[in-house]
């Protein structure tokens, strides 16, 4: 028998985080048997919808939930925790205490006061066999055949729905002759109870005394607590159309949901309205999926009705099927949930979840399948289409050593059903391709034709307005009046051809018709200039060979207006890469037809974004008012789905009257594979280094890393740490058009990228301690961007600016050089670049120069022998020194240095190899005990007999650590063939950085220290290799 816990949702509870906000999940215990749901960030009143369920082998024991409160850093913390006695489950009639909220209590009696906040459950005993008692997410189509090698079991946790099928209960009875009388605590006994009521039980089973303190229920509360929804789903009379328009009058403008992680099986056109495909796919009287069900082989499919749940939240249905067997699984049931996600009468979301407990392990997994509908372009014939996508994930609820093998098998299973529906559903609805539908862009521009203007029409509509109107009949009343009324006789100041207002009437009037003049003759200097500019750039064709973009401006919907009159004269601006495209103005429109086609000059750099910017000719104070914009950005949207797009416009303006446009966007790289290899060939004059084209593979990884389109390639990354609160050590990634950091710690992602046009500023600090003698690179945003990286930011100003902090590359010269070159070459004007220049030779002395030579810029100090020996080891052997193992470990602290860690080796160029180092003295070594962060480099020789490590050593903690650096050579060769062995030499040498009178008192100390130093650490290499 199982216990089922549906853990639905929480309400008023407390606070446990600084913000003020809690990230809450809850923890069910019974018995040895634990469980947890999802957390749910930021939120104190969270809405989890998991179920569980529990084997029950004791009617005595307690159910305990415990909800608490996420900490990434110390222990989670305790929020309230509520006690149910199994034994009150069972006793109910129903075998249910319903759906119901109860109070949480804090652990200890000593805050019994304290506010917990309430959660809610379903609670009920489920007679089910174990073939339905895990509910995994899933598609209808997930083929097991790939799962036979997992071979555990595990009490199941399944997702919200339930099935609507049981079998019996397969429980022995126990029969009461064996019964004694008295207490009974085991379940067998309890039903025993039940089925023999003729038997001569002489005492009732006892029960667990219930501390009300404890949060325990009492069966007094039972009555209370059963009168809300006894979680049994709404039953519904609604036909699947009404429940779309309920569905539809409900929906709250909610996002799509987003393609799920683990790929796309279907992202295919048709040609049919997004409703109907919708109706077809998923309503009650549809026959699809029985057609399907019986291409795929599959068996006793019982398909659910729709229905509403949880006060009409939540809208799904139950499917069951036998899924055929195969060569490796016998045949299978399995369960599968439907579950819209949104339903606004064009988008549509439906999450499938799947569940086949039968096959092995088949509770430790769930697998979700999203199904999105939604409008596809317009076609030139009229019709509508929709565009369907089908995405998956796999969800695993415990750790399984095949996880790999479970994933690698769903998803073999899953493409061949997949690529059976999709065939299925094509021999029913059209199926179309975008490449076939415009023939590139062409005809998908045919059909726009800029809307005809006559200058007299406009000019009619233009200026019929109140202010035109009435200007006209007062000058004509004037000139009536004038012919009209004899000439006056001069006086005053007034002289023949100067007649003067005699009385304030006059006067008055004289003002008013001036003023009417002046507004007169701005209108139609405004016209004029409106009508000079009426072929504003449509239609003029592009030029070059590089990246080309199209924008075709259709019309526009509800634009705001900036006057009493209700419209307005609306004219766009485009803007992408520095260049900018000007539409013509439209008089007296909110709805306008523009019709009209803009290209762009070809550009050498992809862009990024395009800007759009609308505006009001006739402004309040004869100045261009805007009335809206918006920006498009090319690496987050999908370039298909920009061919015909709807575009809402920002600013409170268009806000507040919903002002959206309508446009067409096409963007084509005339170059094709060439521009990635020319790109690198152009960033490597900048950067002075060889820049290697990355493979397909190693892109393919990078673009799905941060979600980007399939045009953007990996120029470089580096190995760095983000500064934040805390260090977090991770990689940099640097494209054509983004700069992003990735960093996986303990399972925990942080994943974040920005334009290179977001950056105002990149400066250089000093090293300093905490960053391990590296310098600093600050990266400023411009105010309000990179808001979606927000997270990975160090500090924001008061103008709202993110500053990101990025220390402790491995190699800080190739990375600060790359990280410039870039930025110039995207974001800078040539003055901008100038400053740069000079900017940049203030800081080439925290830069290590890495070409010409050494890398770490050792030429520039003088060296002079520290020590020299010859050992009976070839010089491949003692490399182990510095290899990174266990014998350099070992050698290190016995020479006395504590805490030794180092980075992996980083290849920088063919033949050098890079790596970080960082240890502390002991005392006996160093009385201040101080720490060393030093970066060393090592090449093979020029003969090819031996190696050559050079390092920089940064000392901290020490008195005037900060004047100098350290710098060690370390030559190693193999001797003759008859020595047998190999010879060592190490140079030495200081790199003052700050001038001091006690220079050859430091020197001498380091030499002497150094010497002492390398003797024990070669006898101890010594005497460690020997044996090999």
């Amino acid at each position: 028998m199982k216990l089922v816990v549906r853990v639905i949702e929480g309400r008023n509870l407390p606070p446990m985080d600084p913000n003020g906000l809690s990230d809450p999940y809850v923890r069910l215990q019974l018995g040895k048997q634990r469980f947890r749901t999802k957390v749910i960030k930021k939120s104190l009143n969270p809405k989890w919808d998991e179920e569980f369920s529990f084997r029950v082998e004791d009617l005595n024991e307690e159910l305990v939930i415990s909800v608490m409160d996420e900490d990434k850093f110390f222990n989670d913390d305790f929020m309230g925790q509520l006690r149910v006695p199994v034994s009150l489950v069972f006793e109910e009639d129903i075998k249910s205490l319903g759906t119901a909220w109860y109070t949480l209590t804090p652990k200890s009696k000593k805050f019994k006061n304290k506010e917990s906040g309430e959660i809610r459950l379903h609670i009920y005993f489920s007679q089910k066999s174990a073939s339905v008692e895990s509910n995994v997410n899933g598609d209808l189509l997930f083929h097991p055949r790939k799962l036979a090698d997992s071979a555990t079991e595990s009490p199941s946790r399944s997702s919200t729905g339930h099935s609507s099928s049981s079998s019996p209960l397969r429980e022995d009875i126990v029969s009461a002759k064996d019964e004694k009388s008295g207490t009974q605590k085991t379940l067998t006994g309890r039903i025993a109870q039940i089925f023999n009521k003729s038997s001569d039980m002489s005492s009732t089973p006892s029960r667990r005394s219930i501390d009300s303190d404890q949060s325990e229920i009492s069966k007094a509360e039972i009555s209370e607590i059963t009168t809300e929804d006894q979680s049994t789903p709404q039953s519904t009379n609604e036909t699947f159309e009404e429940a779309m328009r309920k569905m539809q009058s409900a929906d709250q403008g909610s996002e799509i949901p987003s393609n799920l992680p683990l790929g796309v099986f279907i992202d295919q056109h048709y040609i049919i309205a997004p409703e109907d495909l919708n109706k077809f796919l998923f309503s009650s009287e549809s026959d699809f999926l029985k057609s399907l069900t019986e291409i795929q082989g599959n068996t006793e499919l019982q398909i659910g009705p729709w229905k509403f749940e949880n006060g009409g939240e939540s809208f799904k249905r139950l499917v069951t099927y036998v899924k055929a067997p195969s060569k490796l699984i016998k045949a299978v049931k399995a369960y599968e949930e439907h579950t819209y996600l949104k339903a606004d009468g064009k988008n549509f979301a439906v999450l499938a979840s799947v569940s086949t407990p039968d096959v092995m392990y088949g509770s430790t997994f769930r697998v979700e399948v999203l199904y999105v509908i939604t409008p596809g372009p317009e076609l030139p014939s009229e019709e509508q289409c929709s565009r369907l996508v089908v995405s998956w994930r796999m969800n695993f609820l415990q750790s399984t050593m095949v996880k790999g093998m479970i994933e690698n098998g769903a998803r073999q299973g899953m493409k061949e059903s997949f690529q059976q529906y999709a065939d299925l559903l094509s021999q029913t609805v059209k199926p179309f391709d975008l490449k076939d539908l415009s023939s590139g862009k062409e005809q998908a521009l045919a059909s726009l034709h800029a809307e005809p203007q006559s200058d007299w029409k406009l000019a009619v509509q233009y200026f019929a307005n109140f202010t035109v109107v009435s200007t006209i009949f007062m000058g004509l009343y004037v000139l009536v009046h004038i012919w009209l009324a004899a000439p006056s006789t001069i006086q005053g100041l007034e002289f023949v051809g100067l007649d003067l207002p005699d009385t304030i009437g006059e006067f008055v009037v004289c003002a008013v018709l001036v003023l009417q003049g002046e507004r007169m003759l701005r209108l139609i200097s405004r016209f004029i200039q409106a009508r000079a500019r009426k072929g504003s750039d449509h239609g003029i064709k592009a030029q070059g060979d590089g990246w080309l973009l199209t924008v075709a401006l259709i019309e526009g919907s509800n634009l705001a207006s900036v006057d009493s009159s209700g419209f307005s004269d609306p004219y766009v601006v485009f803007t992408c890469n520095g260049k900018t495209r000007t539409s013509s103005i439209k008089f007296q429109k909110s709805n306008p037809l523009w019709n009209e086609i803009f290209e762009f000059d070809a550009m050498d750099d992809p862009p990024s974004v395009l800007d759009v910017e609308v505006y009001d000719f006739d402004g309040p104070f004869d100045e261009a008012a805007s009335l809206g914009h918006a920006e498009i950005n090319f690496l987050k949207a999908n370039i298909s789905d920009l061919a015909d797009i709807w575009v809402p416009l920002e600013g409170n303006l268009a806000l507040a009257v919903q002002s959206k446009l309508h446009l067409r966007i096409f963007l084509d790289n005339t170059r094709a594979g060439n521009v990635a290899k020319e790109y690198l060939n152009k960033m490597e004059k900048e950067v002075g280094k060889k820049i290697n084209l990355r493979s397909p593979q190693t892109n393919s990884a990078f673009q799905k890393l941060f979600g980007l389109p399939p045009e953007e390639f990996l120029i470089n990354d580096f190995t760095c740490h983000l500064k934040r609160k805390m260090v977090l050590q991770g990689r940099l990634f640097l494209s054509a058009r983004i700069i992003g950091f990735h960093a996986n710690l303990f399972g925990k992602k942080t994943n974040f990228f920005f334009l290179w046009e977001d950056i105002e500023d990149i400066q250089v600090i000093p090293p300093t301690f905490s960053s391990m003698g590296s310098p600093i690179i600050v990266i400023t945003l411009r105010p309000g961007r990179g808001t979606d990286a927000r997270h990975g930011a160090k500090t924001q100003d008061q103008q709202g600016r993110l500053k990101f902090h990025f220390q402790s590359f491995v190699s800080f010269g190739v990375a600060h050089r790359t990280i410039m070159a870039l930025w110039k070459a995207r974001s800078l004007s040539p003055e901008q670049k100038i400053k740069v220049v000079e900017e940049e030779s203030d800081t080439k002395s925290l830069i290590s120069e890495e070409s010409g030579g050494s890398l770490l810029g050792l030429d520039d100090v003088s060296m002079s022998e520290i020590y020299s020996c010859a050992l009976p080891i070839p010089a491949s052997f003692l490399m182990e020194l510095f290899s990174g193992g266990e014998l350099d470990r070992r050698v290190m602290e016995k020479s006395g240095c504590l805490n030794y860690s180092y980075t992996p080796w980083v290849s920088e160029n063919k033949d050098i190899s890079e790596r970080a180092v960082y240890y502390k003295f002991e005392k006996r070594v160093s009385s201040y005990k101080g720490e060393v962060t030093s970066t060393q480099q090592r090449s093979p020789l020029l003969d090819g007999k031996g190696w050559l490590v050079e390092e920089v050593m940064n000392i901290h903690g020490v008195p005037l650590g900060d004047h100098f650096n350290i710098h060690l050579r370390y030559q190693i060769e193999d001797s003759p063939p008859k020595a047998k062995g190999c010879r060592v030499q190490v140079l030495f040498g200081l790199e003052w950085l700050k001038s001091t009178k006690n220079q050859k008192r430091i020197t001498k100390n380091i030499q002497q220290n150094l010497q002492e130093r390398l003797k024990v650490t070669f006898s101890l290499a010594e005497k460690e290799l020997l044996p090999k």
